[in-house]
């Protein structure tokens, strides 16, 4: 992994400890650099913590990488249907990459619930918060894969023929 990925591994990482949600930690990463200014960023992202608004479904980093896709590689009519093809390729291998470094994609189990919670109070940001929570690791995991797509894709390495 180059510098500048681990140096945005660990920004991610530091973000969810600063109070970031999961979502927001991976996105900001890569606002200003596809040209959306971070408080928009911010705005978008901030449902999406918690497995979508704590719902505990789809990982917040995964879901952060999805919209990181969408800024970068996303297509903006109804009529293109190659451009969505395309988008909804780069998804699904982004969580698959995901699934297969992390076991899966869903909050809940990634957080090692047997059920699925819907209080839509967040914790409190405590030492014990951050001690059971691997929220910090896959954000910096998230990072790590969609730069390493990205690089798959600049090379012509993916999507395999």
């Amino acid at each position: 992994m180059n510098k500048d990925t681990e140096a945005r591994a660990q920004q991610a990482a530091d973000r969810f400890l600063e109070g970031y949600n999961c979502t927001q930690a991976v996105f900001l990463t890569y606002c200003e650099e596809l040209g959306l200014d971070a408080e928009t960023g911010l705005r978008l992202a901030s449902p999406f913590g918690g497995g979508m608004g704590r719902l505990r479904e789809v990982c917040g980093t995964v879901s952060g990488m999805f919209l990181a896709a969408g800024l970068q590689f996303g297509y903006a009519g109804p009529k293109d249907l190659e451009g969505k093809k395309r988008l909804y390729a780069i998804v699904q291998e982004l969580a698959r990459r995901f699934e297969n470094e992390n076991g899966s994609i869903v909050c809940r189990e990634l957080l090692g619930l047997d059920h699925k919670r819907d209080e839509p109070t967040p914790e409190a940001r405590t030492p014990d918060y951050y001690k059971k929570r691997p929220c910090k690791d896959l954000a910096a995991a998230a990072v790590r894969i969609y730069d390493g797509l990205c690089a798959d894709i600049a090379a012509g390495r993916w999507p395999a023929d």
